[in-house]
This record gives structure tokens, C-alpha cells and sequence, in this order.
């Protein structure tokens, strides 16, 4: 067998490990040092959406599958959910080395794309530094402090999965069928189809370069073959997360992100898209022509619209405010202290790495052209896209036509793609360097990268005073005033564009000199793997303080029971709670505290059903403005709150003590008979009735949906909830006559069964968002359950393939070390 030499192949993944375990723990010292957590506003609202998830979990030692604590209800399985891939979630675990969660996302996007320049031949020194580059750019430590954590986890397992490709492609193939399963599975689990949709772009196009390669070559079957293994891997690694695409894809039809039933109905339906969100939704971040620039200098268009020149007393906006003179104007100026001034609503600057923009244009020079066209023309397209509605010609383009890509918001999340290509051709490039050595025509392109990158920090640097440094609404600012804002906004332009310029230049004559030559060849490595990480880790300081930072108990208080929940938690019956905010009436649809403790209308999540949404624009916004008109008139009847009746909203806390709670005794309960049935034929009718009729005593059905007989009315029937579990709910009725009962749940088409004394019966939709059943004559028992196929089958087909995927890896492995032995 080969003899194995530490020094060589061992020696340096222990030092790699050792250096990200090295850089995560320093940069996340208060977690390890400080009994701190992240503080982490989406994952806040994650925890208060999925209490009861959680507890009905812990009780039961049985998934939800349901959850009624955010808007009226909802699919469990779009907020917290254990599915059968825990193979996949243990092997996570061991490659994360057990380090704590979501800071465990930053340690394998090191070892991810560690692994994935090894798998190219890079060097193990110089590809830490390109790991480092990857998992320490600001938009993998912005998107962490943001609470986006299985964006980051997805993020952080793109370059696993490319590294079994390549592998394949290389003649690896075992091997890489193992990596590329278990990468993908991976990379799936962390369920963001957003960045597996990117994933998709970055391996499309290097296949496609492939295929051409092939084609030139003459050697097709061989490409063809190696397709062939990799749809192994796909199927085994989509095996894995069967269940969970089946779920989402199944709700993207009846959330947000899927046809309206309304299309063309109104006048905000005629402008939305028929198969998606609409393009302004879509793009409403967009990035501006220029603002990729933050690639390389961070804070060219003044940083992030987060923080405020008033945090520093020696700014020439805080001076200004302060010598004003109209402490009024001044308290009105406020609001347009912020540095950033580009053309986006809230901004954070996504910023490469100047040494790694350096590298990626010595990657141009010197790297193999095949991975020069893939890399390159991924950059380039990942600008593009992140431009949005700012190069509508194209964008709206790919929005009306390319499968799937309606589906996604924030568009200028697509500079993951960039910020994945930059550090594998920099480090490409500078291997082939390396290996070529230091001649005159190396030095000559040395200088054209030199000159590209730096030269764009020195113009900057110079001309940098003859940008605007103004928005669009800043327009009408007085003079004084916007030139304070401007003369701060420049001086960071300028900061920036000098520390980015040094960071190149210091690079630059270490590979230009060759002193490479003059100083050992570790110190070298040492010295850029240092200063890589330096470089990124003070602009990622920036947006990533120790602030960020909370002792355990002090998160923990931020879901505390309040004095006000405790009165309403009294009552032990079934009910909803609306959380009153004057200052912001809709506040309650943006948050998911609530639903820590209560059955909220309101809440918290990227997808809400598409029906709830559009009542909620068509009719109840309209309600919430008529109740806090009548509460200015201390009048809280809610007999003419017919939104607020139906969907049983009890209790209205608007403050934290005990007596800040009202309580509505008109809400209509958990469910009624109705003495008269209004049949509609459209979404758009149903939605208007739904509007105006009182809910006591009506309901609406579009008769288009279901086929509904005459049913008989009898507004004296009583019907009474009996038993209650998230995906249980069972009643008894007694009617004289029967008929038409409506129940203060949300509709959703799939998976509710409902039966009227064991047998099975028709649910119909009414009032737009709620369920109706038809009930005889007589005592009944009336029982609805929720067992989605979605779980129910594809959670086996997940657990079974989920398995397969650890042993295919697991023998993959092994053989390819057994292969190398009969080599030997």
C-alpha cells in the first residue's frame, strides 16, 4: 500500500480543521466564552410559530402535522416538522464536528469548500484561504445575523455537491457518486429551494461546459455515462427529501407563491402574475447598476441602510443636526442619517473579499479556460439577475419563462453565485501560477489583474466626489443638510476604496515579486491565509457585532409571559387572539410572538395561504380600520365586526398588564349553523359576499368549487366542540332540521377528512377561507382529521432513501480506499 507521509497528507487537513475551528470560535467567541446566543429576529419569530408545534411534539412524541397558532391555522409541516431524514441530519452533525447551531452553518461552509478545492487540486494551504474567503464573505454573516439559517446552511453545502460532480467528471466516480448523494441530501434537508434553485445554475452551466468539452473531444459517451451516475446521486439525495418537497410544492399552489383563483378578478390581480408572485413583489430588492461594486468596496453606497452617521458624534451629519438650530427640522431629519444611498429600501453590502475580487481576475488570466468560461460567466449572470427590475429586458424575461424562477423574491440574493465562483477561479488561477512560476509574461498579466481591480479602488479613491451620494427621496433635503450627508457618504466611499486598494496592492507584490522565494513557503501560506480573513472579518464586524450577543435568559425573556397573557390563558376553551398595536394596526400580520402563547390571526412566515392574504387585503385590513375608528369613540361592539366574529377572535391584548385586554363576546365560537346560503360563481363573488354578510347567520359558497344541493336551514341547531388537537377537532350537533355549518377553521383542500358519525363527508370552503360541512337532522358526532399523504407516505420514502444515501456514502468510501490499495 502507498506509504502515507503525515507531513504531506495528513498533516495539512488536521491544520485546515484546526484553522476553521480556530476562525469560528474566535469570531463567535461570546457563544463559546460567554454562555451567549444570537439574537436572531427570524428565528425569534420561528420559535414563537412553533411553540405549540413543539409542545404538542414533546407531549405526544408525535408530529402536529397542523398548527393553529398563526393565521387561523395552517400546515405544521411549513413551520416545524421531524421527518425520517435523521441519517442525514446525524451526518451533519458529525461533519459540523457537534459545534452549536446555526454557528455550525459558518464551520461547514469552511470545510465544504475546503473539500471542494482539494477535489479541483488545489493545494490544502492555499485552498483554507479560499475556504475562508467563501464561508466569512458578508452575505454568508449578514443572512446568519438575520436569522436566515437554512438559507446559510444551503449556502454553506453548495460546494460539497459540486466537489462530488467534479469528482464524477474526473474519474472519481464512486467516490463522487457518494460525495454528490450525500452533499445533496444534505444541501436539500436544509429545505431553501432558493439557493438549491441557484445550486441548479452553477451545476447546469458547468455541465454545459462539459458537454461542449466532450463534444470537442469527440468523446460523448463518456460524458453521458458520468450523467448517468449522477442521476444516481440525484435520485438517491431526492429520495431523501421526498417528503418535504412534496409537502411544499403541494402548498405553493394555495400559498402566495401560487395562482390566484382571483386572476384578473381586480384590479391587483389584473397586474399580478398568473403562476406566481407579481414582478413588483419579486423585485422589490433589487440591486442598482452600480451597487455589485460592493463586491470589492463595502461601502460605496454608504454600507447598510441600518446604521446611522448619529452613532458618531464627529460625523458632519451629526454636527450639522446638532448646530441646526430647529430642534424640529432636525427631529424630522432623523430618518435620513442612514450612510447607504442606493437604490434599494433596505440594503446590506455584500462584499467578496477584496484580495478575492484580486484573485478571481488573476483566475481570469491563469486558470484553464473551461473553468474560466464556467466560473466567469456564472459572475456575470449573477450580477445580471441581481440587478432585477433595473434590467427589466432580461430579468422579466426569465421571470415569465424560466421554470420555477417566479417562484423567488429578493433577487439580490442571486450574488451567492458570484461570491461561490470568485474564491474557486482565484485559487485556481493561483495555483496554475504557482505551478507555472514567475516569468515576464506572468508578470504582465499579474499587472492587468493589478490594474482592473485596483485600478477601479483608485479611481474611486480620486473621482469618488462627483457621485450624488443622494436618493431619490432625499431630493428635497435642505442644502446644509445634504451636504453633510454627502460629505460623510463620500468619506466612507473613500475609506473603503484606500483599505481595498492596500489589501490588493499588498497581495499584488507578493505574487508579483515572487516573494514567495525569499520568505518560507508556510509564512506564505500563513501570512494569506491571515490576511484573507482579516480583510473579511472587519467589514463582517460591521454588521455582526458582539452586540448581536444575548445572554441565554435574556433571549429567553423575550417570549416571557406577560401579565395580559396570563388573564387571557384563563380560559381553557378554544379561541383566537388579535395583538393590538395602535401605532402599526397590522402589526399583529408581521409578527409571531403571540403565537408563543395564543391561537393568533396574525403571524409570521415567507408563504401564508393565498386565500388568508387576499381576505385579509380585501376585507379585514378594512375592519381592523373600522374597529380602531369606533375605539376612538370608546365603542368596542364588535356586533358589526363580522371578520373579527368569524374567525373567533376573543381576546384583543393591547398592552402587557392584566386589564389591557379586551374581550369580544360576539365572536361567533368555533362553529354555527347558518339560516341562509349565498351561492356564487367565482372566487372574486365569493370574496366580495364574504365582505359584506354578517357570518352568524350567512355563508357564502362558490358553487363553481362545490357542488352543493339545496340544504336546509336551522339557525337554532347548536353544535359545540367536544375534543381538540392541532389536527383533531371533534363536535357535537343537534339540529331539528340540519343543514349548512360553518366552522372557525381555515380551508385548506388537502389532507382534511371530515366524518359525521364515522362516515365520511364532503367539505366544502366557505366564507372564502373557512370550512363548511352539511349535518342532518338530529344528535351527531362530527370529527375532522388531518393526515396529509404528504407525510403519511412521504416520510417512508424519505426515512428508506435517507439510509440508502449514508451507505452509499459510507461504501463509496471504502471502496475508493481499496481501489488506491490494489492500485498500489
Amino acid at each position: 500500500m502507498k506509504k502515507i507521509r503525515f507531513a504531506e497528507h495528513v498533516l495539512p487537513h488536521i491544520v485546515a480543521i484546526a484553522v476553521f475551528l480556530l476562525v469560528t470560535v474566535f469570531f463567535f467567541n461570546p457563544v463559546f466564552f460567554d454562555n451567549r446566543t444570537l439574537e436572531q429576529h427570524d428565528i425569534q419569530m420561528f420559535q414563537g410559530a412553533a411553540k405549540s408545534i413543539q409542545d404538542y411534539r414533546q407531549q405526544t412524541g408525535e408530529e402536529a402535522l397542523w398548527t393553529n397558532s398563526m393565521f387561523g391555522g395552517m400546515p405544521a409541516y411549513m413551520v416545524s416538522v421531524i421527518w425520517g431524514n435523521q441519517t442525514i441530519t446525524f451526518l451533519k452533525k458529525i461533519i459540523s464536528v457537534g459545534m452549536p447551531h446555526p454557528i455550525n452553518n459558518i464551520f461547514i461552509a469552511f470545510l465544504c469548500y475546503y473539500i471542494m478545492l482539494l477535489a479541483f487540486k488545489v493545494r490544502p494551504y492555499l485552498a483554507i484561504a479560499g475556504a475562508i474567503a467563501f464561508g466569512l464573505s458578508s452575505y454568508v454573516i449578514i443572512g446568519l445575523s438575520a436569522g436566515h439559517n437554512a438559507r446559510i446552511g444551503a449556502i454553506a453545502l453548495m460546494p460539497l455537491v459540486v466537489a462530488g460532480i467534479h469528482l464524477v467528471f474526473s474519474g472519481k466516480r464512486l467516490l463522487g457518486l457518494g460525495v454528490t448523494a450525500a452533499g445533496l441530501a444534505l444541501q436539500l434537508r436544509e429545505n431553501h429551494i432558493q439557493i438549491t434553485y441557484y445550486l441548479v445554475i452553477v451545476v447546469f452551466v458547468y455541465g454545459l461546459i462539459r458537454f461542449i468539452e466532450a463534444v470537442r473531444e469527440k468523446n460523448l459517451s463518456y460524458f453521458f455515462k458520468t450523467i448517468g451516475v449522477l442521476l444516481v446521486a440525484l435520485l438517491l439525495a431526492a429520495g431523501s427529501y421526498f417528503g418535504q418537497f412534496w409537502s411544499i410544492s403541494e402548498y405553493a399552489k394555495y400559498s402566495i407563491r401560487g395562482k390566484s383563483d382571483l386572476a384578473g378578478s381586480t384590479p391587483q390581480q389584473q397586474t399580478a402574475d398568473a403562476l406566481g408572485m407579481s414582478k413588483s413583489y419579486a423585485f422589490e430588492f433589487s440591486n442598482g447598476i452600480l451597487e455589485p461594486l460592493t463586491l470589492l468596496i463595502p461601502n460605496i453606497f454608504g454600507g447598510s441602510s441600518g446604521i446611522s452617521f448619529l452613532q458618531d458624534e464627529k460625523s458632519a451629519t451629526y454636527r450639522a443636526l446638532v448646530n441646526s438650530g430647529d430642534q424640529q427640522l432636525a427631529n424630522q431629519l432623523v430618518n435620513f442619517t442612514t450612510g447607504y444611498w442606493g437604490e434599494q429600501r433596505l440594503s446590506a453590502p455584500y462584499y467578496a473579499g477584496a484580495i478575492i475580487v484580486f484573485l478571481f481576475a488573476v483566475g481570469i488570466a491563469f486558470a484553464e479556460k473551461k473553468y474560466v468560461w464556467w466560473l466567469g460567466a456564472l459572475a456575470v449572470l449573477s450580477i445580471v439577475l441581481s440587478w432585477g427590475s433595473n434590467f427589466a429586458a432580461f430579468n422579466y424575461l426569465l421571470f415569465d419563462y424560466l421554470p420555477g424562477y417566479n417562484k423567488f423574491r429578493s433577487v439580490t440574493f442571486t450574488l451567492v453565485i458570484i461570491l461561490f465562483a470568485m474564491p474557486l477561479l482565484g485559487l485556481l488561477g493561483l495555483e496554475k501560477l504557482w505551478q507555472r512560476g514567475i516569468d515576464k509574461e506572468s508578470k504582465r498579466k499579474l499587472l492587468i489583474a493589478f490594474a482592473s481591480t485596483g485600478g477601479i479602488c483608485l479611481f474611486f479613491l480620486i473621482f469618488g466626489g462627483m457621485l450624488s451620494f443622494t436618493r431619490e427621496q432625499e431630493a428635497q433635503l435642505p442644502a446644509w443638510f445634504a451636504n453633510a450627508l454627502a460629505e460623510d457618504r463620500l468619506s466612507l466611499l473613500r475609506s473603503d476604496a484606500f483599505r481595498s486598494l492596500a489589501f490588493i496592492t499588498i497581495v499584488f507584490v507578493i505574487l508579483y515579486f515572487d516573494l514567495g522565494k525569499k520568505i518560507s513557503t508556510a509564512g506564505l501560506y500563513a501570512f494569506l491565509i491571515l490576511i484573507i480573513t482579516i480583510d473579511l472579518a472587519i467589514v463582517d464586524k460591521r454588521y455582526f457585532s458582539n452586540d448581536q450577543f444575548k445572554r441565554k435568559r435574556e433571549s429567553a425573556n423575550f417570549f416571557a409571559m406577560t401579565p395580559a397573557d396570563q388573564e387571557i390563558l384563563k380560559d381553557k376553551s378554544y379561541y383566537r387572539v388579535y395583538q393590538l398595536n395602535p401605532r402599526n394596526p397590522f402589526d399583529a400580520f408581521n409578527e409571531a410572538k403571540t403565537s408563543y402563547h395564543h391561537n393568533s390571526i396574525g403571524g409570521y412566515h415567507g408563504a401564508k395561504l393565498r386565500r388568508y392574504q387576499e381576505y385579509l387585503d380585501s376585507c379585514f385590513y378594512k375592519e381592523i380600520q373600522k374597529f380602531f375608528a369606533q375605539a376612538q369613540q370608546q365603542n368596542y361592539n364588535f356586533d358589526n365586526l363580522h371578520g373579527f366574529n368569524m374567525l373567533n377572535v376573543k381576546y384583543l391584548p393591547y398592552g402587557t398588564e392584566r386589564e389591557a385586554v379586551l374581550v369580544n363576546h360576539s365572536a361567533n365560537g368555533n362553529a354555527w349553523f347558518v339560516n341562509d346560503v349565498v351561492k356564487v360563481n367565482s372566487a372574486a363573488e365569493e370574496l366580495k359576499q364574504t365582505c359584506d354578510i354578517n357570518t352568524k347567520t350567512t355563508a357564502v359558497i362558490d358553487v363553481s368549487r362545490f357542488k352543493l344541493e339545496n340544504v336546509a336551514t336551522d339557525s337554532t341547531g347548536i353544535i359545540k366542540l367536544t375534543a381538540y388537537k392541532p389536527n383533531y377537532l371533534k363536535y357535537e350537533s343537534n339540529s331539528s332540521t340540519g343543514g349548512l355549518a360553518v366552522f372557525s377553521e381555515i380551508y385548506y383542500p388537502k389532507g382534511w377528512i371530515a366524518t359525521v358519525d364515522g362516515k365520511e363527508t364532503n367539505i366544502y370552503g366557505a366564507n372564502y377561507i373557512l370550512r363548511a360541512i352539511q349535518i342532518p337532522a338530529g344528535e351527531h358526532a362530527i370529527e375532522f382529521k388531518f393526515q396529509p399523504d404528504v407525510y403519511t407516505v412521504g416520510n417512508k420514502v424519505t426515512m428508506a432513501s435517507s439510509w440508502l444515501v449514508l451507505l452509499v456514502l459510507l461504501g463509496s468510501i471504502g471502496w475508493s480506499l481499496k481501489e488506491e490499495k490494489d492500485k498500489d
